[in-house]
């Protein structure tokens, strides 16, 4: 029926036309009733040599707005052209929107992600993608992968199509050195993402897990082939041989002592990097517990070295008092063991400008500074026959660090090889109290007389 219609549209002016020619014909001749329809005929040529002009103009340019007007059938097929060029601009508004939120979410992924065409060109990649390889989504755009990831295990990878497992690539970015896990996921045919993580922490994690497990066996193992050799030695061995007796038993009992420190040392660690709670916000007298500690230094040197202690503030902390008096338990051991005989170890609880710290002294072997970076990380010495004839885990410093960490505090060495070395627990304002209430000391007395070993 439309069909029809248009037929009709078209051919209506050719009929009045013919009609109007005829009518003429009798009265003016046929010369001139032909010249009239000559004359219709090309009107109706240029009417449509125009339409088809203006829709050639249009095309070039095929905005909504400029859609030409006319009449009749040109008219019906311009604006069949508006409708649908309306829509297309639909369509087309929805995919960029659709494609900008997909570029947005890709943006704010935390693992890299590159698009890949069929030949394996890059179309997009997101700032991380960026970050990791040092691509430019709109300079490296249409550039082939492994012109710009040149690993050859990546290269290898991407050849053999085997994309069920990651592959782990080392790159470095500046001074960092960075571990990848890229893999391809096939899609749309012949698309592939390329997704990539930085998995640098986990297998620094894995591999301090792996040293850890090495390090406990290692000093675990020491005394307890010890112990079995006593042991050994105590069954074989005949009755009479009381003295030896003694000092196997007594060697044993120093090497079970040594596991049990061990142990401890491990459990206290374990908690302390496993607990996910708030440090109980109590009153900590610092003050009494350097006093407290003292006592202990004291008791450890057994009068080889001379001990003192320093109060310059009455002021306290905030926090777990069990927690602070083990890692400044473990400065003052340290400095006990580490000092040698006739040396001095000082002990001191002070306050510097909007902070407060707990400083220990001692005038001991000292540490190289290539060393110290290191302290606080599990099982490390900087002379492993010494620390364990001092009778040392390898484990204090970390506990150390985990508790000031917890504490919103910072561990400060200073050392001089041959000729000491001074660990400081710094404390920010956060944690200071006054003292507690009832006390009478103020927070401005020190102690005026050190107390000596």
């Amino acid at each position: 029926m439309i069909v029809l219609k248009l037929w009709w549209e078209q051919l209506f002016p050719v009929a009045v036309l013919a009609v109007a020619c005829l009518i003429a014909l009798p009265f003016l001749g046929a010369v001139v009733a032909l010249g009239l329809a000559c004359l219709g005929l090309l009107l109706m040529l240029l009417s449509q040599l125009h339409n088809l002009i203006q829709l050639g103009r249009w095309v070039r340019e095929p905005l909504p707005q400029s859609v030409p007007e006319s009449r009749g059938a040109w008219d019906r097929a311009f604006t069949g052209l508006l409708h649908l060029t309306r829509r297309q601009l639909h369509v087309e508004a929805r995919l960029s929107a659709a494609l900008e939120q997909f570029q947005l979410a890709g943006a704010a992924m935390p693992e890299g992600v590159i698009v890949l065409d069929d030949k394996d060109r890059i179309e997009w990649c997101n700032p991380r993608a960026e970050s990791y390889f040092g691509l430019s989504s709109t300079r490296d755009r249409a550039q082939h992968i492994t012109y710009l990831i040149r690993a050859r295990g990546f290269v290898e990878y991407l050849k053999e199509g085997q994309f069920g497992q990651p592959l782990v690539l080392r790159v470095t970015r500046g001074a960092a050195e960075l571990s990848l896990s890229v893999q391809l996921v096939t899609y749309g045919g012949r698309q592939k993402l390329l997704l990539t993580r930085d998995v640098t922490r986990w297998e620094q994690l894995e591999t301090a897990r792996r040293d850890f497990v090495a390090n406990v066996s290692h000093e675990l193992r020491t005394p307890l082939t010890v112990v079995s050799g006593f042991l050994e030695t105590l069954t074989d061995m005949p009755a009479e041989e009381q003295e030896m007796r003694a000092r196997a038993l007594t060697f044993m009992s120093e090497q079970t002592a040594r596991m049990l420190r061990l142990i401890e040392d491990l459990l206290t660690l374990s908690r302390l990097e496993s607990s996910s709670d708030q440090v109980r916000s109590e009153w900590v007298d610092i003050a009494g517990m350097a006093r407290a500690l003292h006592a202990d230094a004291l008791a450890l040197s057994a009068g080889r070295h001379r001990v003192s202690a320093r109060v310059e503030t009455h002021l306290g902390l905030k926090g777990n008092a069990e927690e602070l008096r083990s890692a400044f338990s473990n400065l003052v051991t340290n400095a006990v063991r580490y000092t040698p005989e006739g040396g001095e170890v000082e002990l001191r609880w002070f306050q510097r400008q909007n902070q407060v710290g707990f400083s220990v002294r001692d005038t001991g072997i000292g540490i190289e500074p290539h060393h110290i970076p290191r302290l606080t990380e599990r099982f490390y010495r900087v002379d492993r026959s010494r620390s364990r004839s001092t009778g040392g885990t390898g484990l204090g410093l970390a506990i150390v660090k985990h508790v000031l960490s917890r504490h919103d505090g910072r561990l400060e060495v200073q050392s001089e090889l041959s000729r000491g070395s001074t660990f400081t627990a710094v404390f920010a304002t956060e944690r200071i109290t006054h003292a507690f209430p009832g006390s009478d000391a103020t927070p401005d007395e020190s102690d005026p007389h050190p107390q000596p070993g």
